[in-house]
């Protein structure tokens, strides 16, 4: 069994500058920060499934198209019983709507049960907080998407391995 996801990854850059603000922001709020090769968006979770999922799962990246697109990182905040800290966006591009409802689609088609709730893009900045971080506005930090992936999570070890990768093109 593997643990899936489907997910975003930040440019060099954006990168970049979440790993600064992480540390800034795990000393306010007495946290972790992510370290900047785990720092990502997660489009769609599954959870732990067999092969024959995992080669589903596959299929289903395939199969979605999109095009390059920007995004922008300005609004921090936290999510309180999950005890982390995160940076989002004020306005969802269109693009990255468009992407995570087709793939979301694309996996309630293949019966891959997924959660109900809506999408809320955000990237985690600190884990296991002491106390909440205030919703506020950031300065902007800009994020050029030209690729989605899917990636497995090593339980116990707390990596992440890319499965497969899929370039959005024009």
């Amino acid at each position: 069994m593997a643990r899936l996801f489907f997910a975003i990854w930040p440019d060099p850059e954006c990168a970049h500058a979440l790993q600064v603000l992480s540390g800034r922001i795990a000393g306010q709020v007495e946290g972790k920060a992510v370290p900047a090769s785990k720092m990502h968006l997660t489009l769609a979770f599954l959870g732990s499934v067999d092969a024959a999922a995992r080669l589903a799962a596959i299929d289903v990246g395939s199969s979605v198209k999109g095009s390059p697109f920007e995004a922008t990182l300005d609004r921090l905040g936290s999510f309180r019983n999950a005890r982390v800290a995160w940076a989002g966006m004020s306005r969802l591009p269109q693009a990255l709507a468009a992407l995570q409802a087709s793939i979301d689609a694309r996996l309630r088609e293949q019966g891959f049960p997924l959660e109900e709730r809506p999408f809320a893009p955000h990237v985690t900045l600190a884990r296991k907080t002491a106390r909440p971080l205030r919703g506020a506005a950031l300065d902007p930090i800009a994020w050029h998407v030209e690729a989605f992936t899917l990636v497995r999570s090593e339980p116990g070890t707390g990596r992440y391995a890319i499965e497969q990768r899929w370039e959005l093109k024009n």
